[in-house]
């Protein structure tokens, strides 16, 4: 169970969210367009990030750019 140490891990990077049009899930309650997040997780298809919750999500890459 990694992911519970994950929020007091160290941020991988940095990444910025530019869209919340998401096909399939509601992320728009979660995400904000614009703001920067903190990696704490990376996958090939998903980043893991502390969202507007509070807590970690998984979230597609194509939400996001590098900063």
């Amino acid at each position: 169970m990694i992911q519970k140490t994950w929020y007091d891990g160290k941020t991988l990077k940095k990444i910025k969210c530019v869209h919340t049009n998401a096909k399939k899930y509601m992320v728009d309650n979660v995400l904000t367009k614009g703001n920067i997040y903190e990696v704490k997780n990376e996958t090939e298809e998903f980043y893991f990030i502390i969202d507007n919750t509070g807590r970690i999500g998984g979230y597609y890459k194509d939400y996001f750019q590098e900063v």
